[in-house]
């Protein structure tokens, strides 16, 4: 900027240069005011805004979202359809019971049933373990057949609080169902009574698993004292030993009457060599050698009290 402006102005009288100045102060003040914001108009009742504050929420103060079934949740209700079953079921294993000794006692022959009775328990066992891994690593809601119980049983390693709430011939009237198409022709074809009490026995336990499969996940409070002296004595699977299964990566335990042939399973990797012949015979990957997917991630249970 030239200098010689500046240098005019001295030679100016106060009342210009004062003058001047005014009207540079009047500008100012008018761009000023010009400036100002305006008054918006009046478009209504007005609201109050609260600022979020910065200091994080308590637990008890973030809202709960429910997720999953809920304790109440209807589909967990037994209906007159799943107790027609459960006494079908329990009356074909009845049949069995009442053959089997109506022929020990016109043969005198008592050691034989009895011990016949024991094998069949220990192999529904191994029976009850070898189906678990079967419908937990393979197929899904949509196989023929099995897909029921499949899906039922991924919904049961996300929520698995829900077969504790589950009444019991909702529980166990799939399993019913099954005893009756099988065990009710055998009943009336069979009058040996070794043969008797091994399919009574293998039935039996095999209908009543996953009962005992629902107590292995309650605690000892709400169970009664027989059922908890048979879980520690290990005649009925122990809480202790199916946790392990509901544990990553999900690929043991999986037998659910007593429990007595998961370390053997597992030790040995019998299922694990099952599942290698299965992916070179057929191409399938069980779900065992996947890292969980969030159907597997279990949540824990959802307060009854909660509004629906």
């Amino acid at each position: 900027m030239s200098i010689l402006p500046q240098q005019k102005n001295l030679f100016k009288s106060p009342y210009q240069h004062a003058n001047k100045n005014y009207q540079i102060i009047h500008i100012i003040r008018t761009q000023v005011r010009c400036t100002a914001t305006p008054v918006k108009p009046n478009l209504g009742p007005t609201r109050l805004v609260v600022k979020p504050s910065s200091t994080p929420p308590t637990p008890a103060q973030v809202p709960i979202t429910p997720k999953g079934p809920r304790p109440d949740d209807p589909a967990l209700k037994s209906t007159w359809g799943h107790r027609a079953w459960l006494a079908s079921g329990c009356t074909t294993l009845l049949v069995s019971l009442a053959k089997c000794v109506a022929a020990s006692t016109d043969s005198h022959i008592w050691a034989k049933p009895i011990l016949s009775g024991l094998v069949g328990y220990i192999l529904a066992d191994l029976g009850s373990g070898v189906y678990h891994w079967g419908i937990d690593n393979y197929g899904d809601a949509t196989t023929p057949l099995f897909g029921g119980q499949i899906d039922a049983f991924q919904g049961h390693h996300k929520w698995p609080w829900t077969i504790t709430k589950r009444q019991f011939a909702n529980n166990l009237h799939a399993l019913a169902r099954i005893i009756t198409f099988t065990v009710l022709p055998i009943n009336l074809v069979l009058n040996d009574p070794i043969l008797l009490a091994f399919v009574g026995s293998f039935s039996g336990c095999i209908m009543f698993s996953q009962q005992f499969h629902a107590w292995s996940h309650s605690t000892k409070s709400k169970l009664p004292p027989i059922v908890v002296t048979l879980q520690d004595s290990g005649v009925l699977v122990s809480r202790l030993e199916h946790a392990n299964h509901h544990r990553s990566p999900y690929n043991s335990n999986y037998c659910i009457v007593s429990g007595i042939w998961n370390k053997f399973l597992d030790e040995n990797k019998i299922l694990e060599a099952l599942e290698m012949v299965i992916f070179f015979q057929l191409g399938v990957r069980p779900r065992s050698w996947s890292e969980p997917s969030l159907e597997w991630t279990e949540e824990t249970s959802i307060p009854s009290s909660l509004p629906q």
